[in-house]
């Protein structure tokens, strides 16, 4: 993460500034193991409002310490520290997830970026802590999570997204010589492009409508296998839909190509299209069933159920 300057795209008003974390603290008090991370927002505008904000953590591939063990990692905003306790938080955004998986996390943290912009002295940074599903607390580290001290590609980092002012523009423009600004009268997507944000803006919240699991339960008699199938009558396979919008969060699983593709379409949706929401991890089920031999035969068959979903 070593470029930390603010990009702009000249023809889409969005501007975006990377941030490496300025400050990573282990704390291990009694029964309670967690992780602060401090940014410097600085270089984000005054006046700007941040339109979406995700901090960004890599786990590695951890062995046999918690071989099947699911973790649920929370990242709090930190709002007052106290010296001899802990401090007060307030939960931000959170996801579970097998401790045997390994990439990059994704959390959202638009609405603490905007107070942190607005009340620079209330930046006190982010709190990681990392759970087992009956509430053990794990160290971080233990659990494969990454820090600012580990290889250069896999640091954590933060990064804003905001929209861009003509002052912002016009900077940008100026930086990039003759050719640019040759090319701005033949792009005038600004009043477009504001749109969309506005549009991604007023949606990235909802839930509701992005990309996850939903119920399906398959029937072999409805598909006229009941003839053949022995056991089970049917079973739960489940289906992926929803939208893969900008920004992705920590919900949607997505791959670093899709958080590339996304961006690139809230820049310029005319250029490719948004991410589709698909299976990310599939589990087997048995099946029982007479053979062309009429021999009864039992077998596994892969990837048959969705066990979770994910932007590609």
């Amino acid at each position: 993460m070593a470029d930390v300057n603010l990009h702009c795209s000249v023809g889409a008003g969005v501007c975006f500034l990377p941030s490496p974390v300025e400050h990573d603290k282990e704390f291990f008090y009694p029964r309670y193991h967690h992780r602060e991370f401090r940014f410097d927002l600085s270089k984000i505008p005054e006046g700007e409002a941040v339109t979406a904000a995700e901090f960004r953590i890599y786990k590695d591939y951890i062995r046999e310490r918690f071989d099947n063990e699911t973790f649920r990692i929370s990242v709090y905003q930190v709002l007052q520290e106290h010296l001899g306790r802990e401090s007060d938080l307030f939960l931000l955004d959170s996801r579970t997830l097998w401790a045997s998986e390994e990439g990059w996390l994704v959390f959202d943290i638009t609405a603490t970026s905007n107070h942190w912009v607005v009340n620079p002295r209330h930046n006190l940074g982010l709190q990681l802590c990392v759970e087992t599903l009956d509430g053990q607390s794990i160290n971080p580290k233990l659990a494969g999570l990454i820090g600012r001290h580990g290889p250069q590609n896999k640091q954590p980092f933060m990064v804003a997204f905001f929209k861009a002012t003509e002052v912002h523009l016009r900077s940008t423009r100026s930086t990039g010589g003759k050719q640019r600004s040759q090319n701005r009268s033949k792009t005038p997507k600004n009043q477009e492009a504001l749109r969309v944000a506005n549009v991604a803006e007023n949606s990235s919240g909802d839930q509701r409508q992005a990309c996850k699991k939903h119920e399906l339960y398959v029937s072999f008699r409805d598909l006229g296998w009941q003839d053949w199938i022995i056991a089970p009558e049917g079973y739960a396979a489940y289906y992926c839909e929803g939208e893969c919008a900008f920004p992705l969060n920590s919900y949607m699983n997505a791959t670093n190509h899709a958080i590339v593709q996304t961006l690139v379409h809230f820049i310029n949706p005319e250029t490719v299209p948004k991410p589709c929401c698909a299976p990310t991890q599939l589990n087997a089920i048995s099946v029982l069933y007479f053979d062309d031999s009429s021999n009864v035969i039992l077998k596994k068959y892969r990837n048959m159920v969705v066990r979770a979903c994910g932007c590609h």
